[in-house]
């Protein structure tokens, strides 16, 4: 599928490096889960094809994001990648960092 990406996040995907993910991109964990997420992206024929891999986690998000839909990017943390599935391929949009994410309260 074709993988379109913002200027930030292609950055990270390519470089390593992003001033907005610099979170992301310091830890070893998270940075190669997101790019084992794009590639997956990437080689997978259509969207149904990533809900097959089981360590993505695909799921349609509901309520306000329902456009949208998420990959973890990790087993051990609980961020998310979050992207708009389009005709032709996959929007990135953005990552959510949120430690609250599924009621992890810290």
């Amino acid at each position: 599928m074709k993988v379109l990406m913002t200027r930030e996040l292609y950055e990270l995907y390519t470089k390593g490096k992003s001033r907005e993910y610099k979170d992301v991109a310091m830890n070893k964990e998270l940075y190669a889960g997101f790019v084992r997420a794009v590639r997956s992206m990437e080689f997978a024929e259509n969207v149904a094809a990533l809900r097959q891999l089981s360590y993505l986690h695909y799921e349609k998000l509901r309520y306000q994001l329902s456009e949208l839909s998420s990959v973890r990017l990790s087993n051990r943390f609980v961020h998310r990648l979050i992207f708009r599935e389009l005709e032709d391929g996959i929007q990135v949009d953005l990552i959510e960092i949120d430690n609250t994410h599924y009621g992890n309260k810290k």
